[in-house]
């Protein structure tokens, strides 16, 4: 199912970088304070145990009075953290909503360096697998939520297709603008707006210098150095340090397709502006007709923006408690139902 939303900001904001660069900038940050406080004070970092010797690192926040309506993970996006401003803002609109909170750090982002001596890259889909299965053991609740950003998002849906075979129940989940097409996103961020490689390559580079201080064995110094463009990274370490003989086939390996998504564990929701200059729109056209998956392309919102006033307030946070809040109304027992009944 695929539909457009109302979502319709002032006509300033109406612009995609606008929008894409309100996600994460320091005005929204500001604002951000007074909401955030209660859940940052109900916040404890945890280290999970993802097996095979893996590592990641969270920040938990379970409700301090009254009793919690479910428990949603959140992942950032690529280069993000579990305190990017953009996740702070969902994670604190849920707490308030009276949900517990489990902010996901993805491996090498945040303060997590020193966890694991191998690079991060965006096929490790079984350890992240690994850190929900922790936390649903570790924090048992009735309902079971996740939800993505960006490259969160690509992995919250590769999640939830995988997630009923690894013993995982998620009962929605939910991707603002997921990267579909990795091939696609990248070129579209080479060839766009300066400032959008110049902001992956300055922060992958600083990632990179913290993982090399904590492991100089790795050994990538002087390539580092060199390095400008995100076509230079990409051709360095895809082949050095994955799997993966070439960039391309590296980033086939994490794209979306119907077939992946075919075997979602219940209702899946994207939501994707038309007007995002990194995720190809046509993209979604793949994704049309998987069971159990909706898709909602509102007009405007730019990258993870979706900034719906001056105040700087959230629209997508709003949403996703709507759509969070709808599934609740339906029987428990439907994800599995669903899940069982998808081909």
């Amino acid at each position: 199912m695929s539909h457009t939303s109302e979502f319709a900001p002032p006509s300033l904001l109406q612009n995609p970088h606008v929008q894409s660069l309100l996600a994460s900038t320091a005005p929204r940050k500001i604002r951000l304070i007074p909401k955030v406080r209660q859940l940052r004070r109900a916040s404890k970092s945890v280290i999970l145990d993802c097996g095979n010797g893996s590592q990641l690192l969270g920040e938990y926040s379970p409700q301090q009075q009254g009793r919690s309506r479910g428990l949603i993970t959140l992942i950032h996006g690529w280069e993000g953290s579990s305190r990017s401003t953009y996740l702070l803002s969902a994670a604190s609109a849920f707490y308030r909503a009276g949900y517990d909170v489990f902010r996901l750090n993805l491996r090498d982002h945040g303060p997590s360096h020193h966890l694991n001596r191998e690079l991060f890259n965006s096929t490790l889909l079984e350890e992240v697998l690994g850190a929900l299965r922790a936390i649903q053991a570790n924090y048992p609740h009735d309902w079971q939520f996740l939800a993505g950003f960006s490259l969160g998002g690509n992995f919250a849906l590769r999640l939830a297709a995988a997630a009923s075979e690894a013993g995982i129940n998620i009962h929605q989940t939910i991707a603002i603008c997921p990267v579909v097409d990795p091939v696609k996103t990248m070129a579209a961020i080479e060839q766009g707006w300066w400032v959008y490689e110049q902001y992956f390559v300055r922060k992958w580079k600083r990632s990179l210098k913290k993982k090399l201080a904590l492991y100089p064995e790795l050994n990538f110094s002087e390539q580092l150095h060199g390095m400008k463009r995100l076509r230079d990274f990409n051709d360095y370490f895809v082949p050095n340090h994955t799997p993966f003989n070439e960039p391309d086939e590296y980033f086939r390996a994490y794209a979306l397709s119907a077939d992946l998504l075919s075997s979602l564990c219940g209702p899946a929701h994207i939501i994707a502006a038309q007007d995002d200059p990194m995720i190809i729109a046509e993209d979604f056209e793949r994704l049309r007709g998987v069971n159990g998956l909706s898709i909602e392309t509102p007009r405007y919102g730019g990258h993870c923006g979706f900034v719906k006033n001056w105040r700087l307030d959230s629209w997508v946070d709003e949403r996703m408690l709507e759509i969070i809040q709808l599934r609740k109304q339906q029987p428990r027992q439907a994800a599995s139902t669903e899940a069982a009944t998808m081909t």
